[in-house]
């Protein structure tokens, strides 16, 4: 690395990687994007993807040997996987039907269905204030809904909006199961798990609607899995290297990204539902970071004057 990156704070240097991170996975719904609108179906891009990656992850698998393999938690890793695998197709149909950044607003929403799962799941605690911006945000999501275009039944694509809603929901769901898995399970073995839930999931449908690509489209979706996998270890890094409450908010420049990204490659530019959705959404989504990163600088306040 430049030896004036290094130099940065561990904070800045988080941040950068999370602005990495943003900008690849955005250029990964450009690649899908481009794809699923030259005709290819969404269940094969998702097989290539998922074949790629675990190809990409397979020497880290070996490094980690047999004994990464053993868990207590089997069914936590089953679930985290299949839920992955899930948000995976929903983000791939979703991006197939809608605006790049109305996708990429959408996927915003996962912290607020954290909020909501985590009660259930892992037995949180949630005070109003974060019940308060978490229905702003769901509120942000009705504003994308367009409310003028129902009224008139027309103007919306339902199965796609579902389909990204069902994207943030399945992120949501894995990130509280990862939650629930102890800090020295392995990363790899966690991906080497979501690349085989993901194959066996859409390897059927994917076979009944397959296309031979052309060599373009085998590097797109070689592009696909390697830059996913990519992406996945930039956001590692980034919270890594610097505090969680500084460097998560970083991660919104995703709809900055997409904006730019979707307007050079297909010509799109957001409305202002989508605008002042995406800004609503966002909102709150920051604000539980913020109430987030407070409780627990104040919970390890206490644990600090219970052993001293």
């Amino acid at each position: 690395m430049p030896a004036a990156f290094l130099g940065l704070s561990p904070n800045l240097q988080g941040a950068l990687w999370m602005l990495a991170s943003a900008l690849v996975f955005t250029a990964n719904g450009v690649l899908v994007k481009a794809l699923a609108e030259g005709g290819m179906s969404f269940f094969q891009i998702a097989l290539a993807r998922a074949g790629f990656a675990l190809l990409a992850i397979l020497p880290f698998v070996w490094a980690a040997g047999r004994t990464a393999f053993r868990t207590e938690h089997p069914g936590t890793h089953l679930i985290r996987a299949l839920a992955g695998a899930g948000a995976m197709l929903c983000g791939f149909y979703a991006l197939s039907r809608l605006p790049l950044a109305e996708v990429t607003a959408i996927g915003f929403t996962t912290p607020l269905f954290a909020t909501v799962l985590a009660i259930f799941i892992l037995g949180e605690i949630v005070r109003w204030r974060r019940w308060t911006a978490t229905l702003v945000g769901f509120a942000g999501v009705v504003i994308m809904l367009r409310p003028d275009a129902l009224l008139r039944g027309e103007g919306l694509e339902l199965g796609g909006f579902l389909a990204a809603l069902g994207m943030a929901l399945g992120i949501a769901v894995a990130v509280v199961m990862v939650k629930r898995l102890p800090r020295h399970e392995h990363q790899a073995v966690m991906v080497f798990y979501f690349c085989i839930a993901s194959i066996l999931i859409a390897i059927g449908p994917a076979l009944q609607v397959w296309r031979d690509p052309t060599w373009h489209e085998w590097l797109l979706l070689a592009g696909v899995g390697v830059i996913g996998v990519t992406g996945q270890s930039l956001i590692i890094k980034a919270y890594r290297m610097g505090e969680a409450s500084f460097v998560a908010p970083f991660d919104y420049a995703k709809i900055l990204f997409a904006m730019v990204l979707g307007f050079l490659f297909f010509a799109e530019v957001p409305d202002l539902w989508t605008l002042s959705g995406a800004a609503v959404i966002v909102a709150s989504s920051l604000y539980i970071a913020h109430r987030e990163a407070q409780l627990g600088t104040r919970k390890e306040r206490e644990r600090a004057g219970e052993v001293g």
